[in-house]
């Protein structure tokens, strides 16, 4: 095991705060773009999934295994590429997986049956698992502390843009059969743009000095961020390179709690997130409400709105505060639907309008809080794992919700999903770590 495992963080009150480059900017830029893209091509399936039903004869099953088809390959790819990036960097990852997901949105256009297009979406979610594992990584590793939250933050933002342009988009186009597979396709134009921007981004320089090359991250720094290298140790003798570790080291004494927290708070909270919005349409039909596409705009917007408040307090309250009390107002947003199952589609949207708010908000910590539980040498893997594992309960639950609503209804459906989030909330009151104001070890020297 290395040494940096047990030695991970260590609190610097009085740092000095680190310029913003444009260098900075550029990294960010394109990291907010691949969120962006990310949620286009999570968000399309489900605004396309009614129009597709009918002209491809789709069953619950293939509703639910095409509703999940991006997430299973989320998960593969955050795990197997996550532990990849810790082997050969940060920085090939960061470019390559575009070229995948550029390629395969844009052969969504001829998948006309549901094998085929399901292939295509467990492609599109392998390489946006990479994307989950090195874009937050490499951000959190180049930005300045001072505003790390605030930037990793903020790529849940522009992932929930995405989600909700794409809701929206499939909302008020009339689809065919031609313009669903057209509207899946045209994810393929913001990946193409981000994989353009990404040519020629530098190799992370924690991740070049934890392998001994000291002397290429020294010159990264320099050229790129403007910074001239601390001297080194009496000794001068920079550090030998580490081995890759092994997922084994997730969980070795020191760590284990930091990577459980991880699974069972992302899990949680992204569950009922996914479930619910993939099949926002036939809740919203199931709870009678007037007008279903008002309703349905109304939470979008209430999703991005909450995205973008929620990075206050994400700054502010510190992470475990944060992560603790949206948990206890989901979890009470979603068991007041079930109790209220019986009342008017008007009186339910109360609760599900406060949960469409706090939920977007609480999404902001999901990119916040998995970097900084790990330490330079474990964190591709660490962070790949935690969407990894993630992903496969989002998929778990987007495959389950349709057939819940049809055999149990919203009440019960809303009530085991109440009962996921009860389940973050205490992992968090348990285990959550304050980390806002830690950096890595490694970090010192920048």
């Amino acid at each position: 095991m290395t040494t940096e495992a047990t030695v991970r963080t260590r609190a610097v009150p009085g740092s000095p705060k680190e310029r913003l480059t444009r260098f900075h900017l550029r990294v960010t830029a394109t990291t907010f773009g691949a969120n962006f893209s990310d949620g286009f091509a999570l968000g399309v399936i489900g605004a396309v999934l009614p129009t597709l039903s009918t002209s491809m004869h789709l069953n619950g099953v293939w509703q639910g295994l095409l509703g999940a088809s991006a997430l299973i390959g989320l998960f593969f790819g955050s795990v197997i590429l996550g532990r990849v990036a810790d082997a050969i960097g940060r920085q090939k990852l960061y470019l390559y997986n575009f070229v995948l997901i550029t390629v395969a949105s844009a052969a969504q256009f001829w998948a006309h049956d549901p094998w085929s297009l399901f292939a295509l979406r467990l492609l599109i979610g392998f390489g946006l698992g990479a994307d989950y594992a090195v874009g937050p990584t490499l951000l959190s590793e180049f930005s300045p502390r001072h505003l790390r939250g605030l930037l990793l933050g903020s790529l849940t933002v522009l992932w929930t843009v995405g989600y909700v342009l794409a809701n929206i988009l499939g909302t008020y186009i009339s689809l065919s059969d031609t313009s669903a597979h057209l509207l899946l396709a045209a994810g393929a134009l913001p990946a193409a743009l981000v994989l353009f921007l990404r040519i020629g981004t530098p190799e992370s320089p924690s991740w070049l000095a934890s392998r001994g090359r000291v002397a290429e991250a020294d010159e990264i720094r320099r050229r790129y961020l403007g910074e001239e290298p601390e001297p080194r140790t009496a000794q001068g003798t920079p550090p030998a390179p580490e081995v890759t570790p092994s997922y084994s080291e997730l969980f070795a004494p020191g760590q284990r709690r930091n990577t459980w927290f991880g699974v069972i708070f992302y899990s949680a909270q992204v569950l009922p997130y996914f479930a619910i919005y993939t099949f926002m349409s036939t809740i919203l039909a199931s709870l009678h409400v007037a007008d279903a596409d008002a309703q349905n705009t109304v939470l979008n917007l209430f999703l991005l709105l909450g995205g973008v408040v929620g990075l206050w307090p994400v700054q502010r309250m510190g992470r475990r505060p944060f992560t603790v009390w949206t948990f206890v107002v989901l979890t009470v947003c979603l068991a007041a639907m079930a109790a209220l199952n019986d009342h008017s589609g008007l009186v339910l949207m109360v609760p599900f309008v406060i949960y469409t708010f706090v939920m977007a908000a609480a999404s902001n910590i999901t990119q916040v809080y998995p970097p900084e539980l790990f330490p330079t040498a474990l964190r591709g893997a660490g962070v790949g794992f935690l969407n990894g594992t993630s992903r496969v309960a989002s998929a778990v639950g987007t495959f389950i919700l349709p057939i819940s609503l049809d055999r149990l209804g919203v009440g019960w459906s809303m009530a085991w999903l109440a009962g996921v989030l009860l389940l973050g909330t205490l992992a968090s009151v348990a285990w959550a770590p304050e980390t806002r104001n830690l950096v890595t070890t490694e970090g010192l020297h920048h």
